[in-house]
């Protein structure tokens, strides 16, 4: 069927009439589901999104991503943190309202330092939320496991696998990053309770409402696809991508304001570096099976090398 088709079918799957169906575009952004917006006659708007065909390559963890993200959103409005709401999932299919306001962008001084608090906020509501056992939902690597040891060492290895798999390029042989992680996995230890983690809160997946009579809010965490049951700690990758998250005074403060725990100390730090390298190994093993082109691949390895470097130096 044509997107027409499909999105009318899922809209009359959901019990909701296609009938007054407008306009179905597909949104930009997206790097391995396709994105659709659907806007229906009496102006409500809907995000459909469609995982590709199973003959696309992909990473081994990126299996049933979308039975993640619907996950992510149910979790995610117990606390109250704004996100999509699921109306309807399905094995192909997920649709979810639209959250109002647009990625984050430039920012005067005074609302980024409100909004980084607000995130921060909102982070630790986030972290409250404990699961049934360790590692992703969506069973792509194997069912939960009891302790956060072996399900984050299957994850790294996974994508180490990945990387040997796609003969990616790394700054260093696959085989030297086992052996630089490989002696931090004690402080995994640590981690005793699987909370909910997000693992993609980069700026584009943080939309700001704004409006002539109020200030600038956050108006949902989206792309919640990533998700997985683990240590909280693991998010302050993606909030400071390519940075130090020891820098963002106003998010630290926020997140310590609403019950959050930001200490760094050895152990802590051994885990940061950790999940750093985890989520720099994936940003340039996927340009493998995505192919987005030669400019886009200079800039991963230009810009994402060095950050997975250091973070294996911190683990020496």
């Amino acid at each position: 069927m044509d997107t027409w088709e499909r999105a009318r079918w899922v809209l009359d799957t959901a019990g909701l009439s296609s009938d007054g169906l407008v306009d179905c575009r597909t949104l930009s952004g997206g790097t391995y589901n396709t994105v659709e917006e659907l806007r229906l006659a009496d102006g409500t708007r809907y995000v459909l999104k469609i995982p590709p065909a199973a003959t696309v390559p992909g990473l081994s963890h990126e299996r049933e991503l979308l039975r993640s993200e619907a996950e992510f959103y149910q979790e995610a409005a117990t606390v109250g943190v704004p996100a999509p709401e699921v109306v309807t999932a399905g094995e192909r299919h997920l649709l979810m309202t639209h959250c109002p306001g647009t990625p984050w962008g430039d920012l005067d001084p005074g609302e980024q330092a409100v909004l980084r608090r607000e995130l921060g906020h909102l982070v630790a509501r986030l972290h409250h939320v404990t699961g049934p056992g360790f590692g992703y939902p969506s069973g792509a690597l194997g069912p939960l496991t009891p302790d956060w040891r072996t399900a984050f060492t299957t994850m790294y290895d996974a994508v180490l696998d990945d990387a040997r798999r796609y003969d990616a390029w790394l700054p260093r042989p696959v085989d030297e990053v086992a052996r630089t992680a490989k002696p931090a996995y004690d402080a995994l230890d640590e981690v005793t309770v699987p909370r909910l983690v997000h693992f993609d809160l980069w700026q584009g997946n943080i939309l700001v409402e704004r409006s002539d009579s109020t200030a600038p809010r956050i108006g949902g965490l989206i792309d919640g696809e990533r998700m997985f049951w683990g240590d909280p700690l693991a998010d302050f990758v993606s909030l400071a991508l390519l940075g130090d998250i020891k820098q963002d005074e106003d998010l630290l403060t926020g997140y310590q304001e609403a019950g959050g725990r930001a200490e760094f100390d050895f152990s802590a730090r051994q885990r940061l570096a950790l999940y750093r390298s985890y989520l720099y190994l994936i940003m340039l093993v996927e340009t493998v099976p995505r192919a987005p082109g030669a400019e886009r691949v200079a800039w991963v390895r230009e810009a994402v090398a060095p950050e997975l470097l250091a973070a294996l130096d911190e683990l020496r």
